[in-house]
């Protein structure tokens, strides 16, 4: 007959378990460790604690980074979490060297190193490429919406703040007429009360927040977080930031990031792909990304670059279908003549150039002069000088990425963009559960941005490592 077997908690051992013997020889933590002792962090630029002199002791700087990837790696984002941690699991005992460094210890080396830490991800891709796990033939580009720390309630709000400046501009108007009409009246002096003076107040600190709102040209900000923006996220708008990933079709592997608190994307393709041949030292043959990211002026830098990129191109510009028999599209522009010609055959000649309508660059434009006697002028344009044309710097530009997305193997490239690209984001979403920031603050956010990344790419390194296929310096 079996019996329930049981040990006894106060029996001494005459030889004590050694640390090692707690974390198995292919564990994550093992892994990590590995990983950050390839890293010379003091090379890298991290502000480190200094040894030697007066002064108390203290933990080493590259336990704490552990601790910090590990805790990432492990969907713990929270600072008084990674304490507990480090006196509770075992594998971060055991990172951490039975140091137990505190809440304050780890955010006190993160605060120093916010900058720095974004290189973390460098040093890991970069052994990637050592390692011949990064492929140089497709990569993809998005973004997507993070919450911000901030809650939506607490922030300001140009609409509700003017509302509200309406109603005690109006109260205090009031009871300032009543008081000097009563002074008047019974030659008296009185005061204003408590509440009157806490009521001027406010609207001396709301008429502050919108003067700050004009500053910085937005309707939206938040007092505690001045660097978040509205932004939409899935079905609600929040305050929040836009991080961006570049992402390799081969390994999967993230291999540039970076937080903006812009509200679209149009102005960071050049900027990432800049990040990619920056980390790595060299760029895909093909970057690709979807309309979100088109922009005429951004697609002549990646030209003047020498950067082969496939954009999704926006609807009004390039109509997948049931084109308009006179959108601009099919007007083809004739370099010898410097004319456009319309869909009937009829020419548009040069008229001026001028500013476009945001001031930014100059524009050709082109009219016809035929138009009186067109029998199809009412479906052209309904401009009373006849159907007009303009043609900025990039218009050349524009029509070659036109004319490359017509290549089958180019519409095959930019059709694997999802599957490249937005997995990563539902990975770090729904199974890192990160979905929303805890610190505060672009530079913050970047650097907890990056971290997330890493403890990405480990995860999907992990199974390679474990089978010895990768080696860290």
């Amino acid at each position: 007959m079996g019996r329930a077997i049981r040990g006894d908690k106060r029996q001494r051992l005459v030889f004590s378990p050694s640390p090692e013997d707690w974390v198995p020889a292919d564990s994550p933590a093992r892994f990590i460790a590995n990983f950050v002792d390839g890293i010379d962090m003091k090379e890298r630029g991290f502000v480190l604690s200094v040894e030697g002199g007066a002064g108390t002791n203290f933990i080493a700087d590259d336990l704490k980074l552990k601790g910090w990837i590990y805790a990432y790696y492990n969907k713990i984002y929270s600072s008084r979490e990674i304490e507990k941690e480090c006196r509770e699991n075992m594998n971060m005992i055991w990172l951490t060297e039975m140091t137990y460094p505190d809440n304050n210890t780890f955010l006190r080396f993160f605060n120093r190193n916010k900058q720095v830490i974004q290189e973390v991800l460098l040093e890991l891709t970069f052994a990637a490429v050592e390692n011949n796990q990064i492929g140089f033939v497709l990569h993809a580009l998005d973004g997507t919406k993070i919450r911000a720390q901030v809650s939506n309630r607490s922030g300001w709000h140009k609409k509700e703040l003017q509302k509200k400046l309406k109603v005690l501009s109006k109260g205090i108007s009031e009871v300032v007429k009543k008081i000097e009409k009563v002074n008047k009246e019974e030659m008296a002096s009185y005061s204003m009360s408590e509440d009157f003076c806490d009521e001027k107040a406010q609207k001396s600190g709301i008429e502050r927040a919108l003067a700050k709102m004009a500053e910085i040209k937005r309707d939206h900000l938040h007092p505690l977080d001045e660097d978040a923006r509205m932004m939409k996220c899935s079905r609600t708008s929040d305050f929040a930031y836009n991080a961006q990933v570049v992402v390799d079709e081969q390994s999967g592997l993230i291999l540039a990031q970076d937080v903006v608190n812009d509200e679209n994307d149009t102005e960071m393709l050049t900027p990432m792909i800049e990040k990619v041949e920056k980390n790595l030292g060299g760029r895909a043959a093909e970057t690709v990304a979807d309309a979100g990211y088109y922009s005429p002026n951004q697609l002549l830098q990646a030209e003047a670059k020498g950067y082969e990129v496939i954009i999704n191109m926006n609807k009004a510009i390039a109509p997948k279908e049931n084109a308009k028999k006179f959108h601009k599209s099919n007007f083809a522009y004739e370099k010898r003549k410097d004319v456009f010609i319309c869909p009937l055959g009829k020419e548009l000649c040069y008229e001026c150039t001028r500013k476009d309508r945001h001031g930014k660059y100059l524009e050709r434009v082109y009219r016809c002069k035929s138009f009186k006697n067109c029998p199809e002028r009412e479906a052209c344009s309904k401009e009373k000088r006849g159907r007009k044309i303009t043609m900025g710097p990039h218009y050349q530009a524009v029509e070659r990425q036109l004319e490359k997305q017509k290549i089958v193997e180019k519409k095959e490239q930019l059709s694997k963009r999802k599957c490249v690209v937005e997995r990563v984001f539902a990975f770090i979403k729904e199974a890192m559960g990160f979905r929303r920031f805890t610190f505060r603050g672009l530079e913050k956010v970047g650097a907890q941005f990056a971290l997330v990344c890493t403890a990405c790419n480990l995860h999907k390194l992990y199974k390679i490592w474990k089978e010895g296929k990768m080696v860290f310096a």
